[in-house]
Formats: C-alpha cells, structure tokens, sequence
C-alpha cells in the first residue's frame, strides 16, 4: 500500500495514547469492528511500540501505524514494531532523507503554506495539517485549496466530534485525524462497546 491506499480507507484516522499494554489488541478490535481499520499509535508512550506489534500479530484486519514521529531512527523502530505507516508532526531533512530509505508510507505534517510547498516539492501529496486549529483549521484548508489543488490534508489537532464533518467536506481533505473515537476513558473503563460505538458513529457520517 501506499499512503493514498492507507488514508482513502478511513475517514477518521484515530490519535491512539496507549498507556497499558493490555489495552493494544481489544482496543484495535473495538474500532475495527466499528468501521475504522486504519489506527495511528502514537509515540507518546512507553509502550507504543509494543503496543503496535500486538497490533499488527493479533488484529490483522487493522492497519496499524505509528504517529507522533519526530527523529529518523523511529523509523526503523516502526518497521521493526510491525507498522504498515508512518505519521509526523512537521517534515526535517533528516526525516525527508530517512523516509525516502523507509519501506513503509509517511504521512508528514506541515504548518504553514511554505511547509506545504518544500513537501510537495520533496513528492508528498498527501500531507498531514497540524495543529490545524492553530494553522487556521477549516479557513486555512479553503485558502489552501486552489494554490495547492494537487494537495490532499489530513487535518489533525483540535478536530473533533463536533466539527469533523466540516472538515470532511472539503474537497482538499480525504480525512480527519482525532482522539475522541479511542478517549482514555472508556479504555481505562473497558469499555470496548462504547469504542466501538463511536468508531460506528463516524464511519456512518461518512457514509
């Protein structure tokens, strides 16, 4: 697969915080069954890494990623783990150089309409909005529409339940990256029906 394959899948690509590893494998099935196959685990945890080889071992109709990625080296870590793809917060030459030597899809974040361009120029296509809120959010993805039109965003950081439809409207956007279909909470509670519930809830706007 490559990054179009990954992100055209899913209209919202979970922002997974693992803090147990316990909770890897039922939460992967919990939004699997609620229609999200593609799942970002971020590398904000001790176990995230661990955490994305349960994954990919035991939920093997998951798509499992790893996000929050910021030096070259985790790259190799995420192939090791078991990743199928790699998400980041910004693009640095050290991590366009380690990623064009990676043999997994990256999905890298820029800011601004400079960032947008040095990734566009460097191959990217499909580029990761981030924060978007911050960036200008729904504003910001209009303005960049018809100066980038060959660009796609994933816009992540301040989407929520409340206003993930209208970023999906926009025809520059192919998908929305949030916290709230794996919320801390209900993996804490066990509550692996009420993730699902949520993933279902999602999918079904988009459909």
């Amino acid at each position: 697969m490559n990054i179009e394959d990954i992100v055209t899948q899913t209209p919202v690509l979970p922002v997974i915080v693992i803090e147990q590893l316990e909770y890897a494998v039922p939460l992967a099935q919990a939004l699997v069954s609620g229609g999200i196959r593609v799942l970002e685990v971020t590398l904000r945890t001790p176990v995230a890494l661990d955490a994305v080889a349960a994954i990919a071992k035991h939920v093997p109709d998951a798509i499992v990623g790893v996000g929050t990625l910021t030096r070259p080296e985790q790259l190799v870590q995420c192939v090791q783990a078991g990743a199928q793809f790699a998400v980041s917060p910004g693009l640095t030459r050290d991590l366009l150089n380690a990623s064009g030597q990676c043999e997994i899809p990256f999905l890298p974040g820029v800011f601004t309409p400079s960032e947008a361009m040095a990734a566009r120029d460097a191959g990217f296509e499909y580029l990761k909005l981030f924060p978007a809120q911050q960036a200008g959010g729904i504003g910001m993805l209009k303005a960049l529409a018809s100066p980038f039109a060959e660009l796609k965003f994933c816009p992540t950081g301040g989407v929520s339940a409340d206003n993930f439809r209208d970023f999906l409207a926009l025809p520059n956007v192919v998908c929305v990256g949030g916290s709230w279909v794996a919320p801390t909470q209900l993996m804490q509670q066990g509550d692996w029906d009420g993730i699902t519930a949520l993933a279902s809830a999602a999918t079904a706007v988009a459909r």
